[in-house]
């Protein structure tokens, strides 16, 4: 029965990483506006994600546009999209092997190994998965940190970590904690 409910427990946690890892790839809020200065009024708040820009004015107005050109993207940026798609991907088939894992437990009791087949796939896919998530949520993190403290980046220039980067953490330890616990039968 606690072999069931941890399936059960590992099924939800990768389909809500799932969901948050295609939420952290389309959102446009990787990067957002720093306001260091002392001007309390903001009229503008700028948004930078993996697909587009957007530009929020007094939080009534959001303008957003996509990338004009793939080719005049920075590399990283390329190859963040590029693990995110993979990811995205990757999270959805894995998702979908932990289904037919869990759906034939309790169709066969009997046969253990057809069961740890299915169960195991499913928990390296998650746990790739996760560190496929992990890789650009944590670099874009760790840039946007190092030029938030870096002097000789302009004030204008400074940006926040955004809300997307959070997603993508809770939605990699998710799928992590999913691999691990289909892993561990």
């Amino acid at each position: 029965m606690a072999c069931c409910v941890l399936q059960i427990t590992g099924l939800i946690f990768g389909g809500v990483g799932m969901v948050g890892t295609l939420a952290a790839t389309v959102m446009p809020q990787w990067r957002v506006s720093a306001y260091i200065d002392s001007n309390i009024v903001v009229f503008e708040t700028i948004w930078e994600g993996l697909w587009m820009d957007c530009v929020s004015q007094l939080g009534i107005r959001l303008q957003c546009k996509s990338y004009d050109s793939v080719l005049a993207l920075p590399p990283p940026l390329e190859a963040f999209r590029a693990l995110m798609c993979i990811a995205v991907v990757l999270s959805i088939i894995s998702f979908l092997m932990a289904i037919v894992g869990v759906k034939y437990t309790y169709r066969t009791k009997e046969d253990p190994q057809g069961i740890s087949i299915f169960i195991l796939a499913a928990g390296v896919a998650f746990l790739l998965t996760g560190v496929l998530v992990l890789i650009p949520v944590s670099w874009t993190g760790g840039s946007i940190i190092h030029d938030f403290y870096d002097p000789t980046v302009p004030v204008p220039l400074k940006r926040e970590l955004g809300a997307a980067l959070y997603v993508g953490w809770v939605s990699a330890a998710l799928l992590v904690a999913a691999g691990a616990m289909y892993c561990s039968f």
